[in-house]
C-alpha cells in the first residue's frame, strides 16, 4: 500500500501491538476523553486510527497525537514512523510506504531496487523466515510487488466480466453488477462442535441473525460482537446461490483495495478448490491459479518467500469447500492444514461452501455468514438487466407479475442461477415457466436448449421429445455425471467423455456444458464443465430415473444413509421427477432407510419447548443429543420426501411418502410452498388407513389472517382419521370473528389432539367462540392457553363449561392466564372428569392458598399425573401442608416444580417428608422459594429415594456453603447404601470414587450464602457427574462471588471429566485473569460444551473474550 503510507502505518501498528499494548492504548483515548470508551473498548488499533483521522484529530501533515499516544505505550519505533509520514506530507514529497522507510538506511538513502528480480532459488530461502509486516530486504520487497502486480492484472483479465449463460454471447454481466444479500450467524449457531453438521433450517432465520451490506460489516465489532478482526470467514450458501460469483468480487475489489480485506491484506489469492488436487502445496495452488503463466521471476519457490515474508498481509478466499477432492482434504492436505492454523496462521480466510460440507471439522470460523441470493428488491432489477440484454425489456413487467403470483417460481428466483432459467424460459415460451416442478422447470430449458440448436442448424425439432443422437447423448452424459456427483466433483475429464464415444461437441453446442481447457500447468487437461451443479444432477436424475425403469438397482445412488440421501437431495428429487416407477423405487429404500435410522423416535420428541421463556430448565425431561440430532435430521427428511412428492404425484409414490414418514411435522413458511402443495395433495388422497401416527403442524407468530387462510386451504373437506397437532403460538386474534374461523376450519379436523393457542391475545369475548367449538374436537387430549393474561376469571368460567366436551384432555397448560383465587375455585370442580390428566401447569397465576386449596380437593383423582408445574402461584408454607397430602398420591409424578413461591424452610421440609412416595420424580425445581441450609438439610435426607432424578434446581435461594457442599456430595453418589455408608459431611465423600450417572442438570446458582470458598469445593465434587449437560453455579447477583485461581483451576480440570455438558453458566462471579483464562480454554475446547455465560463487567482486565463458545451478559 506504497500509495497510502498513513493506512500502511495504521494496519502495521493494529496487525504487531500486543494485547497489553492495545489495552493501554484504548485506556489513554478514552480515559482522555479523545473518542467516546464505547467505541474505543470494542475497537482495534486500525480503527481507532481511522476514527482519530475521521474526527480531524490526525490532519495532514500532522500526526503528533498519534506519535504522543504510540510513545506513552512503549512503540517509539512507530512514533518516529509517524513523525517522517507527517513531515513527508507537510514537505509535499512523495509518500514513502511503512515499508519504504525501513528500506532507508541511516543516511536516509534508499537502497537499490531491482527491477525484474532473478527466481527465486530453493537455497536461497531463508529457513525459518520471519514472520512480519514487511520486508526489509529490497530484492524481496520488489518481488513481492511484481507478484502483487500480477495477480491483480490477472484478476482483472479474468474476473471483471463473466457470462451467466454459455448459450447467450450477449447476456454478459460485470462483477460490479452482481448483488447478493448477506446475513451473519450468530456465534451460538456456528458453534458446532460435536458430529452434527450445519443444515439449513427455519431456525436459521432467527431473529438474532444481522443482514450484512458487505463484509466490510465483518470488521465492526458492533457487528460482530469480536474485539479482534476474523481470521476465517464462513460464506455457506445453496447450489446456485451466487457463491463463486461472490468470491471472484470479493477477489476484485480486494485487489483494487475498495473493501476493509483488501486494505488489510497486500496479497489477495483466490483459489478454486475443485481445481486442487491430494498433495498440491499452498505455494503449487497459487503458482497454479493465480498467476500468469508469462510472469517472469514468479515460480513456487518465490511464491513460498513471498507468503512466508508477508504472512500477515495475505488474503485467502478458498472457493468451493463443498468440491474439494476427498482425498485433497484429508487431514494432512494443504488445505486442512492451512484451515487449522498449522501453515500461514496469521493469514486472512475466506471460504465458501454448501452447508454440511464439513469445514468445521478444520477450524472454527470466526464470523459465518450466509448467502440468502437475491432479495426481492434485487429480482426486478436482475430481470430488466437480462431482458435489456436480449432487447425485449417489454417482458420484464409481465413476468415480474408471474413470478408473484406462482407458489414454485416466488421460492427458486432467490437463487440467482433459477431466476437466470426462469427468464431465458419466459422469454422463449411463457407457458414453460409454468411448471410447478423443478423436474418440469429443467426439463422444459432442456428443450429450449435443443429448439435454439435445431433451428440455428436448420433441423426439424420432433413433435415430442428430443432428437435421438441428442437424447442419447444426454443420457450417457447423465451417468458420468451420476458418477462425478458421487465422488463429490462437478467437472469430467474429456478423455473420459471420449472413452465412452459420447458426442460431446454437440453437448458443447447445445450449452449444457462447456470445454474447459485448465491453465493448470502442474495439471494440463481438458474437462467439461456444466453449466451449473443443478444441471449435473438434473442429468444425472435422468440417468438414474432411465436405469431403474431398466431393471438396475436403486444401490447405483449409493444411499447407505438418510444423510446421505439429503446431500444427494437435488439428485433425488429429479430422478423422481422424471417418472413414477422410480420414484416409487427411490421412496421405498427411503422408507427402509428410515425405519432403520427413526425407529427409536417417538411423538412426543417433537414437542415444542417453550420453558426457555421463564426459566432455564429446558423441558420436562432433558432430551439426549442423539435424539435432538435424530429430530432434526428427521425434519430435513420430511421436507426432502415432500419435494419428492412434489415433483412426482402419485397414488403409488404418495403411498412410499406415507409409509416412509409415520411423524409430519411441518412449519408453515413462505420458503416452504412447494411442500406445502406436496402436503396439502397428501391430505386430499392418502387413504384413511394410511394417516401418520401424527401430524404435527406449526404456524408460529404468522398473521392471523394469513393462518387461518392457510389452514382453510389445507383443510377443505372432512378429514376423519387425521391425528392433528395444531400450533398456533403467536399468532394474535384480535376478535372473535378470527376463532370462530378457526373453528369451523376445525371442524373438519374432527381427530385434532392438540392445540397450541399460547400468546394468541385471547381475551374473554374470543375464547367464546373457541370454547363452543369443543363439542367438534372431542378427542382433543392437549390444550394451551398460556400466556394469554386478559382472560381472567371470567376466562375460566366459560373454559370450565367447555371442559365436559372433552374427557380425554391429558394436558391442560394455563400458565399466565390472569386467574387468581376465584378462578380457579370456579374451575376446580369442572376438572373432576378430567381422570386422564397427565400435565397441568397454572403457573403465574395470583392463585394463593386458598385457590389451591380447592385444586387439592381435585388432585388426588389424578393418578395419572406425571407434570405439576405450580410455580408462582402464592403458596406459602401453610399451602404446603394443605398441598402435601394430596402429593403423595401422584405416584406416578415424574415433575414437580413449585418455584418462585415463598414456601421456605417448613414448606420444604413438608414436602421431604413426603418424597419417599415420589420415587418416579426426574425433575424438581424449587428455585427463589426461600429456603436456607436448614431446608436443604431436609431434602439431603430423602434425596436418596429419588434415584431416577435427572434435574435439581434449588437457584436463588439462601443456601450457604455447608448446604450446596453437602447437597453436591449427596448428589454425587450413586445408591442410597453409600448415603447410609458415608453420612452427608464425610470428608470421605469429597475422593470416593463414586458417580452419578442419572443427573443431567444442576442448577445451584444464585444462592445468597455460597461463597468462592464453596464453589471451589464444588468444582471438585461435580467430576462425580459424568452425566451433566447444564450446570448452573452463578454467584449471588447483588454481591458477585469471587472465584481464586485455585477454584478457578479446579473448575477448568473439572471440565474436560464431564463429557456431556453443554451449557455452564457462571454468571456474578469473579476471577483473576488466570483463572478465567483457564476455565474459558477449558470450555473452548470441551467438546460439547455449547455456550459459558459470564458477567460482561466481571471480565478481568485485558482477558481475551473472542472463544466462540464464551456469551457475555449483563447479569
Amino acid at each position: 500500500m506504497a500509495d497510502n503510507p498513513r493506512q500502511d502505518l495504521y494496519l502495521e501498528i493494529s496487525r504487531n501491538l500486543v494485547d497489553e499494548e492495545l489495552r493501554d492504548l484504548r485506556n489513554y483515548v478514552s480515559g482522555a476523553k479523545i473518542l467516546p470508551e464505547g467505541f474505543v473498548q470494542k475497537a482495534d488499533a486500525h480503527q481507532i486510527c481511522n476514527q482519530l483521522e475521521k474526527e480531524q484529530k490526525l490532519n495532514p501533515g500532522d500526526l503528533t497525537l498519534l506519535a504522543d499516544l504510540l510513545r506513552k505505550i512503549g512503540r517509539h519505533d512507530y512514533a518516529e514512523q509517524a513523525e517522517k509520514i507527517a513531515e513527508s506530507e507537510r514537505k509535499g514529497s512523495p509518500k514513502p510506504s511503512t515499508s519504504q522507510l525501513k528500506r532507508k538506511g541511516e543516511d536516509g538513502e534508499e537502497f537499490p531496487v531491482k527491477k525484474k528480480p532473478a527466481p527465486c532459488k530453493e537455497e536461497e530461502l531463508p529457513v525459518p523466515v520471519p514472520v512480519g509486516p514487511a520486508e526489509t530486504d529490497p530484492e524481496s520487497s520488489s518481488l513481492t510487488d511484481v507478484f502483487r502486480t500480477s495477480v491483480k492484472t490477472y484478476y482483472e483479465l479474468k474476473l471483471s466480466h463473466f457470462k451467466p449463460l454459455i448459450w447467450n454471447d450477449n447476456f454478459t454481466l460485470e462483477l460490479n453488477d452482481i448483488f447478493t444479500q448477506l446475513e451473519l450467524i450468530p456465534k451460538h449457531e456456528k458453534h458446532l462442535k460435536s458430529s452434527q453438521t450445519y443444515n439449513r433450517s427455519e431456525s436459521m432465520r432467527g431473529k438474532q441473525r444481522k443482514e450484512l451490506k458487505s463484509l466490510d460489516d465483518l470488521f465492526n465489532p458492533d457487528v460482530t460482537g469480536l474485539s479482534t478482526a476474523p481470521r476465517c470467514i464462513l460464506i455457506e450458501g445453496e447450489a446456485g446461490g451466487g457463491k463463486t460469483t461472490f468470491l471472484s468480487k470479493e477477489a476484485l475489489d480486494a485487489v483494487s483495495q475498495k473493501t476493509e480485506l483488501g486494505i488489510r491484506n497486500d496479497i489477495v489469492l483466490l483459489i478454486r478448490l475443485r481445481e486442487v488436487r491430494e498433495g498440491e502445496t499452498i505455494e503449487e495452488m497459487v503458482w497454479d491459479q493465480c498467476v500468469p503463466k508469462t510472469t517472469e521471476g514468479i515460480d513456487v519457490q518465490s511464491i513460498k518467500a513471498v507468503l512466508q515474508r508477508n504472512e500477515s498481509r495475505v488474503l485467502f478466499l478458498l472457493d468451493g469447500y463443498d468440491e474439494l477432492r476427498p482425498e485433497a482434504r484429508a487431514s494432512k492436505q494443504a488445505i486442512s492444514e492451512l484451515l487449522d492454523g498449522k501453515m500461514y496462521p496469521n493469514s486472512t480466510i475466506v471460504i465458501t461452501s454448501r452447508p454440511s460440507a464439513g469445514v468445521q471439522q478444520y477450524t472454527r470460523p470466526d464470523c459465518h455468514v450466509h448467502i440468502m441470493g437475491f432479495s426481492e428488491e434485487h429480482v426486478e432489477k436482475y430481470m430488466w438487466q437480462y431482458f435489456t440484454a436480449v432487447g425485449n425489456q417489454e417482458l420484464t413487467e409481465a413476468l415480474a407479475k408471474h413470478v408473484e403470483d406462482s407458489k414454485l417460481l416466488s421460492t427458486l428466483i432467490q437463487t440467482p442461477i433459477f431466476l437466470m432459467f426462469v427468464c431465458l424460459l419466459w422469454e422463449e415460451d411463457q407457458e414453460m415457466v409454468s411448471t410447478g416442478t423443478m423436474t418440469g422447470l429443467y426439463n422444459n430449458l432442456l428443450t429450449c436448449l435443443v429448439r435454439k440448436y435445431c433451428k440455428r442448424k436448420g433441423v426439424d425439432m420432433p413433435t415430442e421429445g428430443l432428437p435421438t443422437e441428442v437424447a442419447e447423448s444426454l443420457l450417457q452424459l447423465g451417468k458420468l455425471a451420476l458418477e462425478a456427483l458421487l465422488r463429490n466433483d462437478t467437472l469430467i475429464e474429456l478423455a473420459e467423455v471420449e472413452r465412452e464415444k459420447i458426442n460431446w461437441e454437440l453437448l458443447l453446442k447445445l450449452g449444457v456444458v462447456s470445454l474447459e481447457v485448465s491453465s493448470s500447468k502442474l495439471h494440463p487437461r481438458k474437462q467439461l464443465n456444466f453449466s451449473h451443479k443443478t444441471m449435473q444432477e438434473f442429468l444425472a436424475g435422468q440417468y438414474v430415473s432411465h436405469a431403474l425403469l431398466n431393471k438396475e438397482n436403486v444401490e447405483l445412488l449409493q444411499l447407505t444413509s438418510i444423510s446421505k440421501a439429503l446431500e444427494l437431495s437435488n439428485l433425488l428429487q429429479f430422478t423422481c421427477g422424471c417418472d413414477s416407477r422410480a420414484a416409487q423405487a427411490v421412496m421405498e429404500e427411503l422408507g427402509s432407510l428410515s425405519k432403520e435410522e427413526f425407529s427409536h423416535l417417538q411423538p412426543d420428541d417433537f414437542q415444542k419447548d417453550k420453558s426457555h421463556l421463564v426459566a432455564h430448565v429446558k423441558s420436562h425431561l432433558p432430551v439426549k443429543p442423539e435424539i435432538k440430532e435424530s429430530v432434526n435430521t428427521y425434519k430435513r427428511f420430511i421436507l426432502l420426501c415432500l419435494d419428492i412428492l412434489n415433483e412426482r404425484k402419485g397414488t403409488n409414490v404418495l403411498q412410499a411418502v406415507s409409509r416412509a414418514l409415520p411423524v409430519i411435522i411441518m412449519n408453515h413458511h413462505r420458503h416452504r410452498k412447494p411442500e406445502h402443495a406436496a402436503l396439502k395433495y397428501y391430505l386430499e388422497n392418502i387413504q384413511s388407513s394410511q394417516f401418520p401416527d401424527r401430524m404435527i403442524l406449526e404456524l408460529p407468530s404468522a398473521n392471523s389472517s394469513e393462518a387461518l387462510q392457510y389452514l382453510e386451504q389445507m383443510f377443505t373437506s372432512p378429514i376423519p382419521s387425521l391425528r392433528l397437532d395444531l400450533r398456533l403460538d403467536n399468532v394474535r386474534f384480535d376478535s372473535p370473528d378470527e376463532t370462530d374461523r378457526l373453528v369451523s376450519v376445525l371442524k373438519n379436523v374432527p381427530g385434532l389432539r392438540a392445540l397450541d393457542l399460547s400468546f394468541t391475545n385471547l381475551t374473554l369475548s374470543s375464547l367464546q367462540p373457541l370454547v363452543q367449538g369443543f363439542s367438534h374436537m372431542s378427542l382433543l387430549e392437549k390444550l394451551d392457553l398460556s400466556w394469554n393474561p386478559d382472560l381472567g376469571d371470567a376466562g375460566m368460567e366459560v373454559l370450565q363449561v367447555g371442559l365436559s366436551s372433552v374427557p380425554h384432555l391429558a394436558v391442560l397448560c394455563l400458565r399466565c392466564v390472569g386467574m387468581i383465587t376465584v378462578g380457579m375455585s370456579s374451575l376446580a370442580p369442572y376438572m373432576r372428569h378430567l381422570v386422564g390428566l397427565r400435565e397441568l401447569d397454572i403457573s403465574y397465576n395470583k392463585i394463593g392458598d386458598t385457590g389451591l386449596e380447592s385444586l387439592t380437593d381435585v388432585l388426588p383423582i389424578f393418578t395419572a399425573m406425571q407434570v405439576l408445574d405450580l410455580c408462582n402461584i402464592g403458596i406459602s408454607p401453610t399451602g404446603m401442608r394443605t398441598l402435601v397430602p394430596a402429593l403423595c398420591q401422584l405416584t406416578r409424578l415424574i415433575k414437580l416444580d413449585i418455584s418462585r413461591n415463598t414456601i421456605g424452610d417448613p414448606g420444604l421440609e413438608c414436602l421431604a417428608a413426603i418424597l419417599h412416595h415420589l420415587t418416579a420424580m426426574k425433575v424438581l425445581v424449587l428455585n427463589y422459594t426461600g429456603i436456607s441450609d436448614r431446608g436443604i438439610s431436609a431434602l439431603i435426607k430423602a434425596l436418596p429415594h429419588l434415584v431416577q432424578l435427572q434435574v435439581l434446581d434449588v437457584m436463588g435461594n439462601n443456601i450457604g456453603d455447608s448446604g450446596i457442599v453437602s447437597l453436591v456430595q449427596t448428589i454425587c453418589q450413586p445408591s442410597s447404601l453409600d448415603m447410609e455408608q458415608n453420612p452427608p459431611g464425610d470428608k470421605s465423600l469429597t475422593t470416593a470414587p463414586h458417580y452419578n450417572n442419572t443427573l443431567q442438570e444442576l442448577y445451584i446458582g444464585y444462592n445468597s450464602g455460597v461463597t468462592g470458598a464453596g464453589l471451589g469445593r464444588v468444582a471438585r465434587l461435580i467430576s462425580a457427574l459424568p452425566a451433566l449437560t447444564r450446570l448452573h453455579m452463578s454467584g449471588y447477583r447483588d454481591t458477585p462471588t469471587h472465584l481464586s485461581d485455585t477454584a478457578a483451576m479446579a473448575l477448568a480440570e473439572a471440565l474436560p471429566r464431564l463429557p456431556a455438558l453443554e451449557q455452564l453458566y457462571l454468571q456474578e462471579i469473579s476471577m483473576e485473569a488466570a483463572g478465567f483464562q483457564a476455565v474459558v480454554q477449558a470450555a473452548e475446547e470441551h467438546t460439547t460444551l455449547e455456550r459459558l455465560w459470564y458477567t460482561v463487567d466481571l471480565v478481568p482486565k485485558g482477558a481475551d473474550t473472542t472463544a466462540s463458545c464464551l456469551k457475555l451478559t449483563n447479569f
